[in-house]
């Protein structure tokens, strides 16, 4: 591609009205905002090479560390507000108009001693961030509260029964989710947990098939997950492709992530084209782009230069994002009636 014909599909990217579903609040945070929050926490605050440095890592495994080194300096409402709303500058700066946000909400009981009181203020910066990206952005979030699945079941509990009380006053809090390492606990202790949220009246994600076999995923269907994580490895079973079509589960692919992380080799090598060539309803995300280099605008731009998506497509996997989105009916009418009246 000359440099014309990229800015020429770059800018169609930007415009092309876009929601973005899997999406780490904490994985937002660029190198110079970490020193920014340094400055404000640390006795000797770090460097911005140092602050980089974090960012580079091999595995999933350094990727789990790096993020946690980073989440340390979350401390204060204000905190959090600052990384919410640069996130949301940068979303809307995309072409981005709504998204759905994982918060880890496990994490910071961790920090706080397991005090659920402590979690409040926290949730009240977030708020007055995404109030303000309503006003000036015109951008819509939600919220979805994230257990650490390597935890335990009683502090994912905790994580869920506070995600159902905030609901109750604040609908922007719209599901729950499992996040962190797969591969030292599936999904099927949380079976009765998943049940009580839904009742609740909370949306199910789950990250599964990431680091793991399609075990995982067909764990992760059978607990009620309505929306799949990364399913990287469903490509290796093809039963598991045909259920997730019949019941059209709606996947959150993230590529640049898993290349990072070395679960995939490359983006050429990503089963995206694939699911979305088997008819699979496939969204693309950025999952942690301060961490891997790659938002969401360039995600779409990759799929069209490394798996050849044409305009077209594009057009398709953004009303796909959409679609899997936890959006009122009416309101995924209209962006959809948008998507298909953008030249």
């Amino acid at each position: 591609m000359t440099n014309e014909q990229t800015d020429a599909i770059a800018d169609f990217i930007r415009q092309l009205p876009k929601a973005e579903l899997h999406l780490h609040l904490e994985g937002t945070i660029l190198p110079a905002t970490l020193v920014e929050l340094s400055v404000r926490h640390d006795e000797r605050p770090i460097s911005l090479r140092e602050a980089e440095t974090l960012y580079r890592f091999t595995d999933f495994t350094g990727f789990i560390e790096a993020f946690r080194a980073v989440t340390r300096l979350l401390t204060t409402p204000e905190d959090y507000e600052l990384a919410a709303w640069r996130m949301m500058q940068r979303l809307a700066a995309q072409g981005v108009v709504h998204a759905e946000v994982y918060i880890s909400v496990g994490v910071i009981y961790m920090w706080r001693n397991h005090d659920p009181a402590a979690f409040e203020p926290v949730f009240a910066g977030l708020e007055r961030a995404r109030q303000r990206a309503a006003s000036e952005l015109g951008l819509s979030i939600y919220w979805i509260f994230d257990a650490v699945r390597h935890f335990t079941v009683s502090e994912a509990e905790r994580v869920f029964l506070k995600a159902a009380e905030i609901r109750s006053a604040c609908p922007a809090v719209i599901g729950i989710g499992l996040g962190g390492d797969e591969r030292r606990c599936g999904s099927e202790p949380f079976r009765g947990l998943y049940a009580q949220a839904k009742k609740a009246g909370l949306r199910l994600t789950n990250h599964a098939g990431e680091t793991t076999g399609p075990e995982a995923i067909w764990e992760a269907l059978s607990i009620g997950s309505e929306r799949i994580g990364h399913a990287l490895s469903a490509i290796n079973d093809t039963e598991l492709i045909e259920e997730l079509k019949s019941r059209n589960i709606a996947l959150e692919l993230n590529p640049t992530s898993n290349i990072r992380t070395s679960v995939c080799p490359s983006f050429a090598a990503h089963p995206l084209r694939r699911y979305f060539d088997q008819g699979l309803l496939v969204t693309l995300n950025s999952d942690d782009p301060a961490f891997f280099g790659s938002d969401l605008a360039n995600e779409y731009l990759l799929a069209h230069t490394q798996q050849a998506f044409t305009r077209d497509e594009l057009r398709q996997l953004a009303a796909n994002s959409f679609r899997a989105s936890f959006l009122p009916e009416t309101e995924k009418s209209q962006w959809l009636s948008r998507i298909d009246t953008l030249g």
